[in-house]
């Protein structure tokens, strides 16, 4: 089995930094590395710039015992995991310039023994790319994809599969899929999991690996195409979809997820683009539950405009400039601070150019992202202090189901 004293974890956002805070924990040194340095400097002082459970005590204890550390540059290591992200162009082409960017900076610390781990999630090929990548920057090393299992550099693919709000018990306690590009590369990057991985460490090659981290989101992002699709057919009926989805799941072999504004973060909302762009003639479904996902926060913007229209004819005195709408929820999903890909973001910033003023109320965010940081927009943390005419519910955080709204008529899209 092979021993691991020092990793070194490129990339300390949501899953980077929790995943270097767990290897501490369980006695490894590690050195973090990011490119902002706001975050660096708070995760050298034991603090985060992400709300995660536990998260903040987690690296508050391994910082204090001099188990981890931050910088802005790699170093020397016996194991590298690049946990970047890995977002897609405007043609939903994917964006690698990340990884490139981390192959390249890792590359000149390199030494013959080293295991490098691709983590963020990716198209198929992209850890061969990034293998490639490296050896172009260290002709002096061998690497795995010229010279198997003689190789001087170990490569391999785990992508991550945690849920936001309990990453660091299922850090643990979860399955990993680790694809190595030869068999010597997954024993490596086993043994390197197993550091503190409970559940089981799976080995395939990275292709696998890679396909099943998108083939895992994809099926979640086509469920959710089913549901989000169900309720505008629902709203065109005029039927209760919350009350319908209830009653369809009393059957035992039917289990509809709940429908929502459109499908936001990280994943769901990039991984299927991965392979929709890989194989266009094939990925049908794919591709069309993507369409359906990306395509509801539009229709959510025309159910605002009907309210916002009948308020008004209820109201003739009034003008568009006095109508005030409360949106609830800017996150991707609920109780995070994520905001990334997040439809409820999109709808909000879509209302704001209405001409109404907006009140956003989002429990775990201290301001308002810098396109919403207008004039007309406020943001109000206390529900009890909210006075609007209309409200909107987009993000359904555990905050507002113990809040006593009273009377108040919320239009729920989640």
């Amino acid at each position: 089995m092979q021993q691991f004293k020092h990793i070194c974890v490129i990339g300390l956002g949501y899953i980077g930094l929790p995943t270097a805070a767990t290897f501490a924990a369980h006695g490894v040194k590690v050195t973090g590395v990011d490119v902002n340095p706001r975050a660096v400097d708070l995760i050298n002082q034991g603090k985060v710039h992400i709300v995660e459970p536990d998260l903040d005590a987690l690296v508050r204890d391994v910082v204090a015992q001099q188990k981890l550390s931050a910088q802005l540059q790699p170093c020397e290591a016996d194991a590298y995991i690049v946990a970047v992200p890995t977002p897609f162009k405007d043609n939903y082409e994917p964006d690698l310039k990340y990884i490139e960017a981390a192959a390249k900076a890792l590359a000149p610390f390199l030494k013959s023994g080293n295991l490098v781990i691709l983590e963020s999630t990716s198209p198929v090929g992209a850890t061969e790319q990034m293998a490639a990548w490296l050896s172009e920057a260290r002709s002096d090393l061998t690497f795995p994809q010229t010279h198997g299992e003689q190789a001087d550099i170990l490569i391999a693919h785990c992508p991550e599969r945690v849920l936001p709000g309990k990453v660091l018990q299922e850090l643990i306690s979860n399955d990993r899929i680790v694809g190595g590009v030869t068999p010597r590369c997954s024993q490596a990057a086993i043994d390197l999991y197993k550091v503190f991985v409970k559940g089981d460490c799976i080995e395939t090659n990275a292709r696998t690996a890679e396909m099943c981290k998108l083939t895992e989101n994809s099926f979640r992002d086509v469920n959710i195409a089913f549901a989000n699709e169900l309720s505008i057919i629902c709203d065109k009926l005029d039927i209760n979809v919350w009350e319908l989805i209830q009653l369809a799941n009393r059957h035992p072999r039917v289990n509809i997820l709940q429908p929502g504004p459109g499908v936001g973060g990280h994943c769901i909302a990039v991984d299927p683009w991965f392979i929709v762009s890989k194989t266009p003639e094939q990925a049908r479904l794919i591709r069309t539950a993507r369409e359906v996902n990306d395509s509801k926060p539009e229709w959510v913007i025309d159910q605002v405009k009907i309210k916002i229209a009948e308020f008004l004819q209820a109201n003739p005195e009034k003008t568009i400039k006095d109508v005030t709408v409360a949106c609830y929820g800017l996150a991707f999903k609920p109780d995070i601070d994520d905001l990334r890909e997040s439809p409820a973001l999109e709808i909000v910033k879509k209302i704001a150019k209405l001409g109404v003023r907006l009140i956003v109320n989002e429990p775990n965010i201290q301001k308002l992202p810098v396109e919403l940081d207008v004039d007309s927009v406020e943001l109000i943390n206390e529900i009890d202090l909210i006075k609007s005419d209309i409200h909107i519910m987009l993000v359904n955080h555990t905050q507002y189901k113990c809040k006593n709204v009273g009377d108040i008529e919320i239009i729920k899209f989640c």
